[in-house]
């Protein structure tokens, strides 16, 4: 058994399929069945069950991804150690992954603050409005809603951020006057589709006791686009505000939501020198843009 063998088991395993695990390593799928093949026939067992869903682990395959972590995990001390980047500027890829409201408005200003120091560090952002999987190593650091409560994860907190309820001034101009909660049933409402709320922080509107929505989007740019064509309310991101200049809040003696962020990483990261010296510099930078952001709205 190689490494190179179990760097394609890895990434069979992790896109649970031969053509995902071909443009993770780009290498042609057949190349990579017959690695699996090579490997099992090496090992004298069945590693992966066909399925309709894909390549899914047998029991075997579960105990050897648990020892082809472990090598993983080796193989990148080595190289951090072997960097010799000591107290220079970091390199190599580091992929985020980040809700879109974080992604499209807070990490391009943190990733431009860190590439003035770091210029050879690649910094990767997958924004989707969904979970991730660490254990697939889908990315290397999450910044999440919330903070989870199972699995092997280090979990930290970021910092803490707020949201309002806004209008854009024409909408608000043209439309009757609100000047508690109860004037919001003369307006229409835009938010979360509701049956694809992921997590529970994300149900703002329910929170201000607002039933119903009008327009609504799984995506936070989404909706902040569709309050700025002035299509009605919602729950805006203080630090979304100053770029839109002509929306402004409604109610903020009423409706000023907290939430915070926190940065969620695999237990067995905790040892890659690399990547804790990212968080460490991520961390403190995203503290110090989310306060500008919401000093400017």
């Amino acid at each position: 058994m190689n490494w190179d063998d179990l760097r394609v088991f890895l990434a069979v395993a992790r896109t649970e399929s031969l053509s995902g695990a071909g443009r993770q390593l780009k290498i042609d799928p057949a190349t990579v069945g017959r690695r699996i093949s090579r490997l099992e026939e090496g090992l004298g067992v069945t590693l992966f069950a066909k399925s309709p869903q894909g390549y899914e682990l047998t029991r075997d395959g579960g105990r050897l991804l648990a020892h082809a972590e472990a090598a993983e995990q080796a193989v990148t001390l080595g190289a951090e150690t072997l960097s010799e980047e000591g107290e220079a500027g970091l390199k190599g890829v580091i992929r985020i992954g980040a809700p879109d409201g974080c992604a499209n408005y807070v990490l391009p200003r943190v990733i431009a603050r860190i590439a003035r120091e770091h210029p050879d560090l690649e910094m990767q952002v997958i924004a989707q409005p969904r979970l991730f999987n660490l254990s697939k190593r889908e990315v290397d650091l999450v910044v999440s809603v919330s903070a989870p409560t199972s699995g092997r994860l280090l979990v930290q907190k970021i910092t803490d951020y707020h949201l309002s309820l806004a209008g854009m001034r024409p909408y608000l101009r043209r439309h009757p006057a609100i000047g508690a909660l109860g004037d919001l049933g003369a307006h229409k409402m835009v938010g979360y589709v509701p049956d694809l709320i992921f997590d529970k922080e994300l149900d703002y509107l329910e929170e201000i006791g607002v039933n119903r929505v009008d327009y609504t989007s799984n995506s936070v740019s989404v909706q902040l686009n569709m309050i700025r064509a002035e299509l009605g309310l919602g729950i805006v991101h203080d630090f979304c505000l100053p770029y839109v200049p002509r929306m402004r809040r409604v109610l903020p003696e009423l409706v000023r939501l907290k939430r915070a962020f926190w940065l969620v990483r695999h237990a067995d990261d905790r040892k890659v020198e690399r990547l804790s010296r990212f968080c460490e510099i991520f961390t403190r930078q995203m503290r110090e843009v989310v306060e500008k952001l919401e000093a400017e709205a």
